[in-house]
């Protein structure tokens, strides 16, 4: 399989699907993807299987604000840099790129960085959706180790943070983030295929193209919002919060649903029962052009299906629930449809089905950071 130009759209609707409203507007990077197929030739997507098991592998994305990296998408010599660095940290050279994070725009920016380095791309991730922090991936929970990595800019500053922990690891990047500006291209969980092929989501490419071709479940429901609330969350660790009430048309009229949202939507409910919550992937799909929305460009009048697709089963283990479940986004007790939220909890998805035959499922996790 490849991605080329006729197939990089799809890829980014998919991914701004995976993107649960959160990991910036695929959009953006899609032309950047585009240029980059234009000048270097389509992209080999392959398993990690395919590859032998002691390959290096360079997980790829950018870490910052999502509208600073719409202002600034980087240079041709970004992913180069990274390579450099990432090969002489490691003794060896890179054999494929994979994505960090499928969900917005990072999958067409490991799409676009594969074609300029002449590398395949794995049908691999370390999320299979988008999350806020870096730290909240599978290869965390497989207890990888978070270094050492690499975070570089356009201008040709890179910094090097290892010997840290998942925890420290997004600290240090941030900071480092705001001294290049508020956005970075980055690599960081080094791996090995055989690790990818063990831990990280599998089909990751391949459920993008899948989900932007339009075969996903049908919507939870079709209707318009009505309204937005855009308010901040108590306590030391305040975020930014939103709450989205939707309202039902044609055959969902006189249904009302509310959406709550941080950076990403994180729970679905309707006359207060959970048909959605967090590790589950809640897109807002815009009727019109059929992209998902960001959350920041919910708006009222909207006319959107409500989505809900089930994330990679690692995700609702007891640690996977602890790392990125409900109480990591201040919902503690909402275990709802998407399972409880902590040990002794359901370990399955809201009453979805996952696709067990192209993902790798059952994984234990092998106690991470959370």
């Amino acid at each position: 399989m490849t991605v080329d130009a006729g197939a990089l759209a799809d890829f980014a609707r998919g991914c701004a699907v995976l993107g649960s409203g959160g990991g910036g507007p695929a959009d953006v990077t899609l032309p950047v993807a585009g240029q980059a197929i234009e000048e270097c030739g389509p992209v080999p997507v392959v398993a990690p299987a395919a590859l032998p098991a002691d390959a290096l592998v360079m997980p790829v994305g950018l870490v910052g604000s999502p509208a600073v990296a719409a202002e600034r998408i980087g240079g041709r010599d970004e992913p180069a840099r990274l390579r450099a660095r990432f090969e002489a940290l490691h003794g060896a050279p890179v054999a494929a790129v994979m994505s960090s994070e499928i969900g917005g725009l990072n999958g067409c920016v490991a799409v676009a960085w594969a074609a300029r380095l002449g590398l395949p791309l794995l049908d691999a991730d370390s999320m299979g959706r988008a999350f806020p922090r870096m730290d909240q991936n599978v290869l965390e929970l497989a207890g990888l180790r978070p270094g050492p990595a690499v975070l570089a800019d356009e201008h040709g500053h890179t910094v090097v943070i290892d010997d840290v922990d998942g925890a420290h690891l997004e600290r240090f990047a941030r900071a480092a983030v705001a001294a290049f500006g508020g956005r970075a291209a980055s690599t960081d969980y080094p791996l090995t295929a055989g690790q990818a092929a063990r831990y990280a989501v599998a089909g990751s490419v391949t459920r993008a193209l899948a989900l932007g071709r339009g075969e996903g479940p049908a919507p939870l429901l079709t209707g318009k919002v009505s309204s937005v609330r855009r308010y901040a969350t108590e306590g030391a660790d305040s975020d930014d919060a939103t709450g989205v009430l939707l309202e039902g048309g044609g055959p969902d009229a006189g249904r009302t649903m509310l959406i709550e949202a941080r950076s990403e939507f994180v729970a679905a409910l309707e006359d207060g029962t959970p048909l959605a919550v967090v590790p589950d992937v809640i897109a807002l799909v815009d009727v019109r052009t059929g992209w998902a929305v960001p959350v920041e460009e919910v708006r009222y009048g909207l006319r959107v299906h409500l989505v809900a697709l089930p994330s990679a089963p690692v995700w609702y283990s007891p640690d996977g629930l602890r790392l990125a479940g409900p109480s990591a986004f201040g919902l503690a007790g909402l275990g709802g449809a998407g399972g409880a939220d902590g040990p002794g909890g359901s370990a399955g998805p809201v009453g979805l089905a996952w696709d067990s035959s192209s993902r790798t499922g059952g994984r234990t996790s092998r106690g991470g950071t959370p």
